[in-house]
């Protein structure tokens, strides 16, 4: 069939468009949908970063890999990642010095993607996290410049420490004083990553694209007809569910309404965010996942539970909520709880993984990072951090690695250490970042 380049009509066709509705198109081999086809018409893959965080630590003694590549030794706790082996890097030893010695959870945890030091008290003082330096980089390239998720509320207060609530509840910070605004309802995450809005907003976006959707698939190669066509499937799949979530989250806001009260400061699940947290939880890497193959974004932070967590597990047959859990965090309870967190992480990189770009997949273009911000919630120890990073960032980042900083001294096991290394794969320069000035050795 003929190149893109002689097809007007689509060369530079990057939305399908319907009444209050626009959707991004994923990776065409036909048609540059991200924008004007470079010289030559060679390939431009965009790299992608993502942070899914999980708080009050991990199960310790369920924590380890050894050897490399596909021959590598999982943990217990690790399992879910078996299949990714070749494309994961377990880094061990790291550590954010501006969380130690200062007091437990908020102080451990604000600071988890910015490693600046916290202040205490009424005015929040920190730093721009390492997701947000990424996504003021490509914010003139993307819609969005990122999605910030969440699946617990927000908590307000202050910690018997002195620190403000704020610092457990969010980890993406637009500034040294502003968190950036966490969704926490699938529903209105799904609507700004379709630009969903208007009266017809409850209405299928499928349904309001499909004369376009249909337009296109007539003129694009067969294999990317079929891949269009994967792609309007997954997303019906998941606007199918966000259905029940939206009327969950209009059933909840009635009720406010009538008590006079905002909705956030309800408890579970009346404050209509979804019951199970495991459909929370995938909705919200399903979301990730289409933001990253259509470059709707190319920046995501999900707090999958926030530090001091209430989020209770019954489908794991453990009684105690998060926070209460992690103080046994060398029982069988919460080797469960550490396992189920990793496999929400191995469930969006599969899913990145499965989603084929050219030669390579999206996850193969992007850095999906697991962060904790302990390793003991037993000890409140935070002297090293628990870290998975997924994806080679289009060939820059080698995987399939046991890496072990703990016998490196102090200055060379930063975290930020780590995030400057990171920021040079994505093309964003900086001299420092954090407590740091050099990048990981090693890494």
């Amino acid at each position: 069939m003929p190149d893109a380049a002689d097809r007007p009509s689509t060369s530079r066709r990057t939305f399908l468009r319907g009444a209050g509705v626009t959707m991004a198109l994923p990776w065409l081999e036909s048609v540059p949908v991200w924008g004007r086809a470079p010289e030559g018409n060679a390939s431009v893959t965009p790299k992608r970063f993502a942070a899914l965080f999980m708080g009050c630590g991990i199960s310790p003694d369920h924590w380890w890999a050894k050897g490399a590549g596909a021959d590598m030794e999982l943990s217990k706790s690790l399992e879910p990642l078996s299949k990714l082996k070749h494309k994961l890097n377990v880094v061990n030893g790291l550590f954010n010095k501006s969380a130690t010695g200062v007091g437990i959870h908020p102080g451990q945890t604000g600071n988890i993607l910015s490693g600046a030091a916290l202040q205490k008290g009424a005015e929040l003082r920190g730093g721009i996290s390492v997701d947000q330096v990424i996504a003021n980089h490509f914010r003139d390239q993307t819609e969005q410049s990122s999605l910030v998720l969440g699946c617990e509320q927000p908590t307000t207060g202050y910690h018997e420490t002195n620190f403000s609530m704020a610092y457990s509840s969010h980890i993406s910070w637009q500034s040294a004083t502003s968190p950036v605004p966490m969704e926490a309802y699938p529903s209105l995450a799904f609507d700004s990553l379709f630009d969903n809005r208007g009266t017809r907003r409850n209405q299928s976006v499928l349904d309001r694209v499909r004369s376009e959707a249909s337009a296109l698939s007539g003129q694009v190669s067969a294999d990317d007809r079929a891949r269009l066509d994967e792609y309007l499937t997954s997303v019906r799949e998941v606007e199918k569910r966000i259905e029940s979530a939206r009327a969950h989250k209009d059933k909840a806001d009635g009720r406010a309404k009538d008590r006079g009260k905002p909705v956030a400061g309800m408890k579970r699940p009346d404050d209509g965010l979804p019951e199970d947290i495991r459909e929370h939880m995938r909705l919200m890497c399903d979301l990730i996942a289409i933001g990253f193959q259509t470059d709707k974004t190319r920046v995501a932070s999900l707090l999958l539970c926030r530090d001091i967590s209430g989020l209770f597990y019954p489908f794991l047959g453990v009684r105690d909520a998060h926070h209460g859990a992690s103080h046994s965090d060398k029982s069988e309870a919460y080797e469960k709880v550490t396992r189920f967190y990793v496999s929400q992480f191995a469930y969006l990189a599969s899913k990145l993984d499965a989603m084929k770009e050219g030669e390579s997949t999206v996850l193969d273009n992007s850095c999906l990072l697991f962060v904790n911000s302990m390793w003991s919630g037993s000890a409140h120890d935070s002297s090293k951090v628990p870290l998975l990073l997924a994806g080679g960032l289009g060939g820059t980042l080698k995987t399939g690695r046991a890496l072990d900083y703990r016998d490196k001294g102090n200055a060379n096991r930063k975290l930020c250490s780590l995030y400057l290394s990171l920021l040079d794969r994505m093309g964003v320069k900086a001299d420092k970042f954090g407590d740091a000035d050099t990048r990981l050795a090693g890494f």
